[in-house]
C-alpha cells in the first residue's frame, strides 16, 4: 500500500505541476505546489523538496521566490539553522485569485480603450473587443463576491470546527 501511496502522490505533484505549466507558469513552481499541498509535516525544506522532486536546490529556491511573490506559499520559522522552510500559505489560493483579478481588471480597462479607439468603426470591429469587454465587466462585478463567500464559508467552517474540538 505505501508504494501505491508514493506513486500516487508523484502522480498527484506532476499532475500539479502540468496544470499550472498550462497557466504559464514553469511546471517545476507547478510540481513545488504538489510537494506542499500534500507534504506532512506541510513546512519543508528546499532540501527535502529538492529531494523529493530529484530536481536542484537552485532551481528549488529560485521558484520558491517565484511562489512566494505570488502568495502562494510563505516562508516559516527553520527549525534548522541557515535553512529556508516553506510551506502552502493559508489563503493562497485567494490571494493568487485576487492577483488574477488585478490582471482582468487592468484588460478590462484596456478593452474600453480599444472600443473608444474604434467607436467610429463598423460593428463588426468593435464586435471582437466587446466579447472581452463584457467577461471582464462580469468578473469584475461579480468575482468579487465569489471569493467572499469563499472566505465566509471557511471562517464559518473553522468556527464549527474549534467549537466541536
Amino acid at each position: 500500500m505505501a508504494a501505491r501511496s508514493q506513486l500516487e502522490e508523484k502522480h498527484f505533484i506532476e499532475d500539479t505541476g502540468l496544470f499550472f505549466e498550462q497557466l504559464g507558469m514553469p511546471r517545476i513552481a507547478g510540481r513545488i505546489l504538489g510537494v506542499l499541498l500534500i507534504a506532512d509535516p506541510p513546512a519543508q525544506s528546499i532540501t527535502d523538496i529538492a529531494q523529493v522532486l530529484k530536481a536542484s536546490k537552485s532551481a528549488i529556491s529560485i521558484m520558491s521566490r517565484f511562489l512566494l511573490e505570488n502568495g502562494l506559499i510563505e516562508r516559516v520559522p527553520s527549525p534548522m539553522p541557515r535553512r529556508d522552510y516553506y510551506r502552502f500559505k493559508t489563503g493562497g489560493w485567494i490571494q493568487y485569485m485576487k492577483h488574477w483579478m488585478e490582471l482582468w481588471s487592468a484588460l478590462h480597462q484596456i478593452t474600453e480603450r480599444g472600443i473608444g479607439l474604434l467607436k467610429d468603426k463598423a460593428s463588426q470591429d468593435i464586435d471582437r473587443l466587446l466579447e472581452a469587454h463584457d467577461l471582464f465587466s462580469l468578473l469584475e462585478s461579480q468575482f468579487p463576491e465569489i471569493l467572499e463567500k469563499l472566505q465566509n464559508e471557511r471562517r464559518s467552517r473553522q468556527q464549527k470546527k474549534k467549537a466541536t474540538d
